[in-house]
C-alpha cells in the first residue's frame, strides 16, 4: 500500500501545498481526494473499523492523503510517513506493537536519508579510512536509537478489525515533520560519534551539515 501512495504522490509533487502557504491546488485536493476514496472503500470492504467516537473512517484516510501531499515552504514534501500493522489479543496492545513497527520503517528512512548525507560529506570532513569506515558502521546501526529518540506519537490514522474471536490487528500511518525528524536523527548521531569515535566538533559539521 505503501509504495501505491508513493508513486501516486510523486507524479504531483511540483505544486506546494501547506496550510497557510501558497495552498493545495484543487486539482490535487480532486486527485488525493479521489484516491482516498478508493482507499477507504477498500478499508471497508476488508472489515476495517474506527474506535467508537472517532472520526468517520473515509475523512481519516482522506486526511491522511492531504497530509502526504503537503509541502514546505520550499517546495518540499513537509511529512515523513510510514504504515505498522501487528495483531494481538487487545486493541491497545496491537496498537502500541503497530506504532513502534512505523516508527521503526521511520527510523530505517531517516537512517538512509542521513546515510546519504554522510557520504557525500566523508571527503569535506577530511576523514582517515578508518574514521570514514567506523562513521558509516556508526550511521548504519543507529536506526534503534533513532526510533527511541522520535519518542511515543498518538496516531491520528489508526484503524481496527477483529481476526477471528480474541484477536484484532490494528493498523496505523506515522507522521513527522521531515525537519524536525531529520534534526533529531541527526542529534542521534552525532552523539553516536562524539561518544564512541571522539570525532570534534568541525568534523562532525561537515558531516552532518546539508549543502
Amino acid at each position: 500500500m505503501r509504495k501505491l501512495l508513493i508513486l501516486f504522490i510523486s507524479g504531483f509533487m511540483s505544486t506546494a501545498y501547506s496550510q497557510q502557504g501558497p495552498g493545495l491546488t484543487s486539482k490535487l485536493a480532486d486527485q488525493a481526494s479521489k484516491e482516498a476514496a478508493k482507499e477507504a472503500k477498500k478499508l471497508q470492504k476488508d472489515g476495517w473499523n474506527v474506535a467508537p467516537g472517532s472520526v468517520p473512517l473515509d475523512r481519516i484516510v482522506e486526511n491522511a492523503w492531504m497530509k502526504q501531499v503537503m509541502e514546505d515552504d520550499n517546495g518540499n514534501p513537509k511529512y515523513l510517513y510510514a504504515d505498522g500493522n501487528a495483531v494481538a489479543e487487545t486493541k491497545s496492545a496491537a496498537q502500541m506493537q503497530a506504532i513502534e513497527v512505523a516508527k521503526l520503517m521511520l527510523a530505517a528512512d531517516l537512517q538512509s536519508n542521513i546515510s546519504s548525507l554522510v557520504s557525500a560529506n566523508i571527503g569535506n570532513a577530511q576523514l582517515s579510512t578508518q574514521e570514514a569506515a567506523s562513521v558509516t558502521e556508526v550511521v548504519l546501526s543507529s536506526k534503534n536509537q533513532i526510533a527511541v529518540k522520535l519518542g511515543y506519537t498518538d496516531p491520528t490514522f489508526k484503524l481496527f478489525r477483529n481476526i477471528g474471536k480474541d484477536r484484532v490487528e490494528v493498523q496505523v500511518r506515522l507522521f513527522y515533520e521531515i525537519k524536525q525528524s531529520m534534526d533529531i536523527a541527526k542529534g542521534v548521531i552525532r552523539n553516536e560519534l562524539q561518544t564512541k569515535l571522539k570525532l570534534n566538533e568541525e568534523k562532525l559539521e561537515k558531516l552532518l551539515t546539508s549543502s
